[in-house]
């Protein structure tokens, strides 16, 4: 089930990057350690009372794009772009956290926004309005601040919340709320078919690869960069095994982000990877990987998605005998965190290895859903400490007493430890190499997970 995504929205300087950082430091409990994996992103996973959420920071609208005026005399440009952040934030969030600044009190973009957000609601079934909105309201950080939030009901979008997220005060009672809102499991019954996101920068062919697959034009392809806004989701029956394949906008670096429907597009192709199986990342053969393919490559090991690299225009690269060698040996350089991921050049234009695209993915798929007996596991944890032993650490030796494979998708292996601050993250990733060896696990993160035993 894919987790709900909660938008920040609001006009710059009020703190919104300042909440966003605060909500996904609170995710203290998922840690990852891999190397290489740190990034600029407007997304972020947060948790609160057990419950994962994503979070988007909108990014404040930059008044310089309707005129040097001040904020107050709210031009007809910079409205427009509240508009479009406020109707797009809407229509693709499950909750938006409206954003205010309490220093500064209510103003006029601050009531535009709020009329926006209020006529965009819809009314459920239940009487109740989607999708649920909160007014924040930031630097709230003394009791004469508190005391003015009152004034924050003229907005009519229901209770201001008092806090201050550089000090994190009032936003355990924000979370509270928020995380009520939030629907314990889907009504409908699961789609059962294999979810496939084709993903990757602007304009490197995802549009052309979907087509191809269909083999109709279901999607507009265009040279322009950002043509698709919207995540598109093509049922397909690939010999017999239904498929759904997911088409997304281009994911650019924070900066190169455009406010309002292209921002949102971001947040639409996060929400895909969320709920596919698995991503196929697109790369432009014809500029090569660069740091914004790892960014997204990133991302999907976040999300602990399987993955395929995908070397698109493969047919426009002037070509030797070495040149996919050079290439490969490139990718694996730039994504060394994901040294699991198979490669396939192809050219969506001509159709070229087009046809290994579909059959690879389901062997990824079925891989990800296999399981190791207990017996097998702890052969190779055994053969794994022989062969190397675990490092001491301050005049103490790990000690690995056995382990099991508690869940498939992704496979997730609890190694029961003497003490799991012992383990380094260096043995976690020859342990992986080793569980590896004895089953690929092509194109899936490996999540091994320690747990504290006494020894008998």
């Amino acid at each position: 089930m894919p987790k709900p995504v909660v938008a920040l929205v609001g006009l710059p300087n009020v703190g919104k990057s300042t909440l966003f950082n605060r909500l996904a430091d609170e995710r203290l409990a998922i840690v990852d350690d891999t190397p290489g994996t740190t990034r600029d992103r407007i997304y972020a996973e947060a948790e609160w009372n057990g419950v994962s959420f994503g979070i988007v920071d909108t990014g404040g609208i930059d008044p310089s794009h309707g005129g040097n005026q001040p904020l107050s005399t709210g031009s007809a440009q910079y409205i427009d772009q509240i508009r479009i952040q406020a109707d797009v934030a809407i229509r693709d969030a499950d909750a938006v956290l409206f954003i205010t600044d309490g220093g500064s009190g209510i103003t006029p973009p601050d009531r535009e926004v709020a009329e926006i957000l209020r006529r965009s609601q819809k009314k459920l079934a239940d009487g109740s309005l989607f999708p649920p909105i909160f007014v924040v309201v930031n630097k709230c950080d003394s009791r004469p601040r508190i005391d003015e939030v009152t004034q924050f009901y003229e907005l009519g979008l229901g209770d201001p919340y008092p806090i201050s997220a550089i000090h994190g005060l009032g936003t355990g009672d924000l979370l509270d709320d928020l995380v009520a809102t939030f629907p314990p499991h889907p009504a409908e019954s699961e789609d059962e078919s294999v979810k496939i996101a084709i993903v990757g920068k602007p304009n490197v062919g995802k549009s052309s690869l979907l087509n191809r697959l269909v083999g109709a034009e279901r999607a507009i392809v265009s040279p322009t960069p950002g043509t698709t806004r919207d995540a598109i989701d093509t049922p397909l029956d690939f010999n017999g095994m239904p498929i759904t394949l997911i088409d997304t906008a281009g994911i650019r670096r924070r900066g190169r982000i455009e406010h309002g429907v292209e921002q949102y597009s971001v947040l639409r192709s996060f929400k895909a990877i969320e709920r596919a199986d698995v991503a196929l990342l697109m790369i432009d053969a014809t500029t090569g990987i660069t740091n914004q393919d790892a960014h997204i490559a990133g991302f999907i090991l976040d999300a602990w998605k399987s993955t395929i690299v995908l070397v698109n225009k493969w047919d426009l690269v002037e070509k030797d005998n070495y040149s996919m060698e050079t290439f490969t040996r490139r990718v694996r350089q730039e994504l060394n965190f994901m040294a699991y991921v198979p490669l396939l050049f192809i050219s969506a234009r001509t159709g070229q290895r087009v046809n290994q695209v579909l059959p690879l993915a389901l062997q990824v798929q079925e891989e990800r859903l296999v399981r190791l007996t207990t017996s097998k596991l702890n052969q190779v944890l055994r053969e794994a400490q022989d062969t190397h032993p675990p490092p001491a650490h301050a005049g103490r030796q790990l000690k690995l007493f056995y382990g099991t494979q508690v869940r498939s998708d992704p496979p997730t292996f609890m190694i029961y430890v003497n003490d799991p601050k012992l383990m380094h993250f260096s043995y976690v990733r020859y342990l992986e190499n080793r569980i590896r060896k004895e089953y690929g696990f092509l194109g899936t993160p490996i999540r091994i997970v320690t747990k504290g035993r006494r020894e008998k």
